[in-house]
């Protein structure tokens, strides 16, 4: 008997220790425990740096431990998006995506374990129309006047874009189709940066991107927009004509979008969602986006995937039939 109620007593003492360990390893597990990494695959200093900066500098201060943001540049933002697809689904990596990371890498086919299915989709926090802009010391004051000089000199004008085959590449081949004009289309990877640095130093006239990323060249007039790529005003630029006034039925633009590692766990997306949600709604992210030029547009995880689905539905078709004319190459 007295070996019986050792045991017994043994188990019990055992099971009250197991009870004590496991409350405080519960408690430990709430999320976030540690700082959460966000990779912005693109260099410093360009628009989706400075929005994500921005937002993730509010949405800190709703999800209660530290965000900081990591600079990934590299292969049109899938060195960066590629690192976060391998990374620990636990909520500690996530990233911004673009329409690079959603569009252009999928369609080229550019590596072959490249899918978005390997991600889980947060929400879109921009949808962007994209633009013309123009040295304002050009010749050059209105789209007319610029796609007068690029026919009657074909390839004479140089226009910067970002990367060969990326969105604002397929905006400039887009905008010479539609309007007969022939441009210079010179490549400056590497985000909005160096298309500014471009222009500065005169290597180019315009380039083709946001008004957002210009901001700062539009307001001290270094650079005039000629039009955006866009149905309707822009809200800070609205003296910026849209392309269908002007004759140019094109709309085309960027967007950001928030995602995870794909087995991130619902709850933990849940809780960056609800952050980011909080730090989009606050006054203070919607008068500096006005501020800046950037257009505001939220869709929430239950949302976006489909919408994602969907616009590369409809832009894998446009640009296959640019390729089937000749006009892009694949």
């Amino acid at each position: 008997m007295e070996e019986q109620d050792l045991k017994h007593q043994l188990f019990a003492a055992l099971a009250v220790a197991c009870a004590a360990v496991s409350t405080p390893m519960a408690a430990s597990a709430e999320y976030p425990e540690r700082d959460i990494r966000v990779v912005v695959p693109w260099g410093a200093g360009g628009g989706t740096d400075a929005i994500v900066r921005k937002l993730t500098l509010l949405a800190e201060k709703e999800i209660g431990g530290t965000m900081y943001v990591e600079n990934i540049d590299g292969g049109i933002s899938a060195t960066g998006v590629s690192q976060v697809m391998r990374a620990r689904p636990d909520g500690y990596t996530i990233a911004a995506l673009t329409y690079d990371s959603i569009i252009t890498i999928p369609w080229q086919e550019m590596l072959p374990n490249y899918k978005l299915d390997n991600l889980k989709l947060i929400a879109r926090v921009t949808s962007e129309p994209d633009a013309l802009v123009i040295d304002s010391s050009s010749d050059y004051k209105t789209l007319d006047a610029l796609l007068a000089a690029a026919k009657a000199s074909p390839e004479t004008v140089r226009i910067a874009v970002q990367n060969i085959g990326g969105r604002v590449h397929l905006a400039a081949l887009q905008l010479e189709q539609l309007s007969g004009a022939k441009f210079k289309i010179v490549s400056y990877p590497g985000g909005a940066g160096p298309q500014k640095e471009a222009i500065l130093s005169k290597e180019a006239a315009g380039a083709v991107t946001s008004l957002g990323d210009f901001a700062n060249l539009l307001d001290d007039k270094t650079v005039i927009g000629l039009t955006e790529f866009s149905s309707s005003p822009n809200p800070t630029y609205g003296d910026v004509p849209m392309a269908k006034d002007l004759g140019v039925d094109l709309e085309i633009g960027s967007f950001i979008v928030i995602a995870a590692p794909a087995k991130t766990p619902d709850d933990v997306v849940a809780k960056i969602e609800a952050a980011y949600k909080t730090a989009y709604d606050s006054e203070e992210f919607q008068k500096w986006v006005a501020n800046v030029g950037v257009t505001p547009s939220w869709l929430g995880t239950a949302e976006v995937t489909g919408w994602s689905n969907e616009t590369q539905k409809t832009l894998f078709s446009q640009m296959d039939a640019l390729v089937e004319k000749g006009i892009l190459s694949k």
